[in-house]
Parts: structure tokens; C-alpha cells; sequence
């Protein structure tokens, strides 16, 4: 059961790493979504508190770097708004 999380994280949060390189390579968060990155940045964040409450490796690994990647995307929205 848990390697079907880890498997379902590793997913999740490695589909964040295509945008998050052509946000940075591009410089251009004309399509992206302030509000809805602001949004979730935050919610990512609230599962990585919630991960260390509970002590669940795969929920803290997977929101940590998806955290990193989000809060990438969210900084270069308000740097090139």
C-alpha cells in the first residue's frame, strides 16, 4: 500500500518539474495563474506540515519538493508580473 503512494507522489510531483523549467528558462508567467499559485503554493505547504504531523516520509518528500517547485513558479510570477 505504501509503495502505491510513493508511486502516486513520485507522479504527482515530477509534473510539476516541466513547467517549473520552462518558467525558468522562459521568464514568462503571462499564462499562469496568480491566484491559483498562490492558492495551492499554500495548500502544498499545509500537506508538508500535515506529512511531518502524521510522520508519513512519502507525504513530506513529495510536498517538499513540489513545494520548491510551486513557490519557483509563484516567486518568478510576482518578479515578472
Amino acid at each position: 500500500m505504501e509503495l502505491f503512494g510513493v508511486i502516486a507522489a513520485t507522479l504527482t510531483t515530477i509534473s510539476f518539474l516541466p513547467q517549473t523549467l520552462k518558467t525558468i528558462k522562459d521568464k514568462d508567467t503571462s499564462g499562469i495563474s496568480l491566484g491559483m499559485y498562490s492558492i495551492f503554493t499554500t495548500g502544498v505547504f499545509c500537506w508538508t506540515i500535515y506529512g511531518f504531523i502524521i510522520g508519513d516520509l512519502p507525504i513530506i518528500i513529495a510536498n517538499v519538493v513540489t513545494f520548491i517547485f510551486a513557490l519557483t513558479i509563484l516567486v518568478m510570477k510576482l518578479k515578472y508580473k
